[in-house]
């Protein structure tokens, strides 16, 4: 089958001046001694932020600077479909970005940021799954200040590009070794099989019990050798699964090399300490490393699902990251 139509939607090339006649007060630190950020709102998706660089107002954003992502929202047919749905209670789709100056985070509660401005960038998503569109790339006034030499002004480049896919689907829990669908629409293809496995039998023993073991079962455990959390975490480390086409050829595997553990003191897999997946593809006669897939929970009112993936070189070159983004949960 072809792949699913998708689309994304980058947002890069921040930047922000601020003339020296908008200088705030001494009690307040000027964006040039300290690094800003902003927020970037997409209806339906989560929250993103994002660090923005500091210009000094004679300066030009280079025409020739190479693109700097500062968020990634990833869009598919049915994601596109609502946003051209013309309705008279809503308006037409746009990508909202506040921006602030000072450090990220909060302080007793209260935030430390405090609010520039805002901008709004309309989007007509129509035909980006064919060909791409910039809906905007320069600078645009932002705050109170009317006038253009007096009010702060903010860079951004925002453009919608194809990103087809390939979308796939266990048939069953990850665990019970099931069928692996592609999905186009409602139609529904066998492509795979797969094989879950620990890494070796005393972990594949141990695992299973633990996998069918009632609550009253998990409580004895609890008391009788710790933490139940480690106990699992250092379990999951041995998990793999290997992929098979319809032959029973190997094709790809996946192995856990870091469990997915939540932070001390949190019920949350934290960004700095990420779960992660090694993912392997057979060739001369061994498997070899392919790519890397760490995923988190995010922080903040949003609780999105965040994931990167990176692509590891034949020849141990530095890791390149193909996709970082938030899902929705």
């Amino acid at each position: 089958m072809d792949p699913c139509p998708f689309v994304r939607l980058t947002v890069g090339n921040l930047a922000l001046k601020i003339p020296v006649a908008s200088k705030p007060a001494r009690s307040v630190v000027h964006p040039s001694l300290s690094p800003c950020f902003c927020k970037i709102k997409l209806k339906n998706f989560p929250l993103q932020t994002a660090v923005v660089p500091y210009f000094s107002p004679e300066n030009q954003f280079p025409d020739n600077q190479q693109q700097t992502l500062a968020a990634t929202f990833h869009l598919s047919k049915a994601d596109i479909d609502k946003f051209a749905q013309k309705s008279i209670f809503s308006a037409k789709p746009c990508l909202k970005i506040a921006v602030y100056t000072g450090r990220r985070g909060s302080t007793c509660g209260v935030n430390s940021g405090c609010l520039l401005g805002k901008v709004s960038v309309p989007l007509d998503l129509a035909g980006t799954e064919s060909k791409a569109c910039v809906f905007h790339n320069g600078w645009i006034s932002v705050g109170k200040e009317t006038k253009k030499d007096s009010s702060a002004r903010f860079h951004l480049n925002v453009k919608a590009e194809p990103d087809p896919r390939f979308v796939f689907q266990f048939d069953g829990e990850p665990e019970c070794s099931p069928q692996v669908f592609q999905i186009r629409g409602n139609i529904r293809q066998p492509v795979f099989t797969c094989k879950f496995s620990f890494r070796n039998t005393g972990d594949r023993n141990q695992g299973s019990r633990s996998l069918r073991s009632e609550p009253s079962s998990s409580r004895r455990w609890l008391s009788s050798f710790g933490s139940e959390r480690e106990r699992l975490g250092k379990e999951r480390k041995g998990w793999s699964i290997t992929v098979h086409d319809l032959s029973g050829s190997p094709v790809a595997a996946a192995s856990m090399v870091t469990p997915f553990v939540a932070s001390p003191g949190s019920g949350r897999v934290s960004r700095s300490n990420p779960g992660s997946w090694l993912i392997l593809r057979p060739g001369g006669g061994t498997w070899k490393p392919w790519g890397r897939l760490e995923a988190w929970r995010e922080r903040g009112s949003s609780d999105g699902l965040g994931y990167r993936f990176e692509l590891i070189p034949d020849m141990s070159a530095a890791a390149i990251v193909l996709a970082e983004s938030t899902l929705s949960s």
